[in-house]
């Protein structure tokens, strides 16, 4: 099968070592496309999961898809950014780091057809995350809960023929707070980008993918692989998509039933 040839990939919020994560789905990804620059986002290794049993945590698919990655660099040439989240703050440590084909870092600016964008995870900008990592960790249970839910629905729909659903993502949307937070933080991330001159800002950490402007700004924001299982492509020709996984495998399985 022939790679899908884009100019950038970037994904954000992979939360490998997460019981959720869908490391197989971005594997299976990953391996049909082929890009001239990855852009990791943020929180792809989730420290906070692996610190409490880093060896009973870590699974093949992990080291499946950091081979894949592996193999992009090696075989096509791929460009591997890594921006730090808040859930890998641990590397912190060792930042910035700049290997052959690998660079870590703690934010980062991508030049796209002569438009300049600041590519940053987002969670500095998160007071709940910034100054009360205790709290944030509490709510990560309560979120850890929609997800199990999530997966329960999921799979009963996946054996009635229906497309994925995010039940998680859709009580974030009917809660007032949280629609109110990521409009918020959307606003805040896009005066930012204003105020530093930037054409655009790239950020992930909220789970809501996004492709859309502010003023003469434009917001991007790659999603997730625990809910969105979303990515944004950028393409030869410098134009954008939002990409979700779940939704161009339902149409290819349709594809192939109705064929």
């Amino acid at each position: 099968m022939a790679r899908t040839k884009v100019s950038t990939v970037i994904l954000s919020d992979v939360h490998i070592g997460s019981e959720h994560s869908k490391v197989k789905e971005l594997t299976s990804f990953l391996k049909n496309i082929d890009c001239d620059k990855l852009i990791l986002n943020g929180d792809i290794l989730d420290g906070w999961k692996l610190q409490r049993n880093p060896f009973g945590r870590w699974k093949r698919s992990y080291t499946e898809l950091i081979k894949v990655i592996m193999k992009m660099m090696e075989k096509h040439g791929t460009k591997v950014i890594y921006v730090r989240g808040n859930h890998d703050d641990f590397l912190d440590k060792i930042l910035p780091l700049s290997l052959p084909s690998v660079s870590l870092v703690k934010d980062y600016v991508h030049i796209s057809h002569g438009k300049r964008y600041y590519v940053t995870h987002g969670d500095v900008f998160d007071n709940i995350s910034t100054h009360l990592v205790w709290l944030a960790k509490l709510g990560d249970y309560g979120y850890s809960a929609l997800l199990w839910i999530n997966r329960i629905l999921n799979n009963y729909r996946r054996k009635q023929g229906k497309p994925y659903y995010s039940f998680s993502q859709s009580v974030k949307h009917k809660v007032k707070s949280a629609v109110s937070y990521i409009s918020d933080f959307e606003k805040e991330l896009t005066a930012l980008a204003a105020a530093r001159h930037f054409d655009g800002i790239i950020c992930g950490h909220i789970h809501q993918p996004a492709n859309t402007w502010y003023g003469n700004i434009h917001y991007l924001n790659s999603g997730d692989w625990v809910e969105s299982l979303s990515a944004l492509i950028e393409h030869v020709d410098g134009t954008w998509e939002i990409y979700h996984y779940e939704e161009c495998l339902f149409e290819n399985e349709v594809s192939e039933r109705t064929a």
